[in-house]
């Protein structure tokens, strides 16, 4: 159960075996079923959450009440509300899953005891947010910059898996655009 979550972390930092075995123990399993909601806008989110199996969406409720979706997430990827978790505010954002999912959850007290004992997690958490940071500013960049068609085409080179596994409304939704204008796009690519 533990093998990815172990080399993600590997990856980016040493641990003795030790550590590896400590950080296993904190973690929380949790089998999740499709269309479940983690996390509800106005709630506290508890939890930092690694993918071990599903696909799972964040969003807002826009002022005319359409749900924006700002990130979609898989396998060997972490999801959370970063705002909420750490500043203990209500969240403006929902969290649900796709599909049925497997997640691996740090709560904020146990996250708090793993860098205590452990603190070269630290940089686990460091890198990760810089990740994350980089690709929320890469793609608002490309939301200004970019026409429909060169986001669509860069959603499927940097997300080759996820249009198979998400509805087009979805896929419409976090490029900024309309199903019905996806379409047009995705009909004018095929004929290219």
């Amino acid at each position: 159960m533990f093998e990815s979550i172990n080399a993600n972390i590997c990856k980016k930092n040493e641990f003795t075996p030790d550590e590896i075995e400590y950080f296993n123990t904190i973690l929380q399993y949790k089998e999740v079923p499709k269309k479940t909601l983690l996390l509800q806008e106005g709630e506290i989110c508890n939890f930092e959450a690694y993918i071990l199996k599903g696909c799972i969406r964040k969003y807002y409720i826009n002022e005319n009440g359409f749900e924006v979706i700002i990130q979609f997430a898989i396998e060997d990827w972490w999801i959370s509300d970063i705002a909420s978790f750490h500043e203990k505010k209500p969240s403006k954002l929902f969290i649900e899953t796709l599909e049925d999912c497997q997640l691996l959850i740090l709560t904020p007290e146990t996250k708090e005891m793993l860098l205590q004992k452990v603190p070269k997690f630290e940089r686990i958490f460091r890198l990760l947010i810089q990740r994350n940071l980089s690709a929320m500013q890469n793609r608002l960049i490309d939301t200004i910059a970019k026409s429909a068609q060169e986001k669509y085409l860069e959603f499927i080179k940097l997300y080759p898996t996820i249009p198979q596994r998400v509805a087009q409304h979805h896929i419409a939704s976090y490029l900024g655009i309309s199903a019905e204008f996806l379409s047009k796009v995705r009909t004018k690519l095929a004929k290219q």
